[in-house]
């Protein structure tokens, strides 16, 4: 019988940090695209919304540069941003513009979802608040929210039907 603390079996804390990590990446990864994403909202959108594009920018770059931190914290190296991203639609104008940064706030609290469930104490915390404010700048945007953003099981039959981004350079 040890008085010492209990520890994990050989490996195992490991494999739960990779799969942080991962999720970690992923977020990171939607950020970089919401960044690039709101370059085309910022460009495109109108007048009477381009302080929230801007707003959007600026708080999509702060949410990336804490999360290469994180990424360097985990002992990962950050995944980079693409030189380019396909964008899911055509965004030709301002109503389009719009529908890109709801778009864009839905696919980024989606990876946050998933960062949620897998990371714990102050991560878990962080990407809460992360998913939290890409629901709120969605609900802006869309001018209505759903019942459980970030979880795709749970949305709406149109909402699912979006284009799921499954390419490394798609927003």
């Amino acid at each position: 019988m040890t008085n010492g603390p209990v520890r994990p079996a050989a490996g195992s804390a490991r494999r739960g940090d990779d799969a942080v990590l991962k999720a970690v990446q992923a977020a990171l990864a939607a950020e970089h695209a919401a960044v690039y994403g709101y370059g085309v909202v910022g460009g495109r959108v109108g007048d009477d919304r381009l302080s929230e594009a801007r707003e959007g920018y600026a708080a999509h770059r702060a949410r990336r540069d804490a999360l290469e931190r994180m990424v360097r914290d985990l002992d990962g190296d950050p995944v980079a941003a693409a030189a380019a991203y396909a964008l899911p639609f055509a965004v030709p104008d301002a109503a389009a513009a719009v529908r890109l940064a709801a778009e864009l706030e839905n696919r980024v609290a989606a990876v946050y979802a998933d960062l949620v469930r897998i990371a714990e104490g102050p991560r878990r915390r962080e990407a809460a608040g992360a998913l939290r404010e890409a629901a709120v700048r969605a609900v802006r945007w869309r001018g209505g929210g759903v019942a459980f953003p970030g979880l795709a099981e749970r949305a709406t039959p149109a909402a699912s039907a979006a284009p799921s981004g499954g390419g490394a350079n798609r927003l």
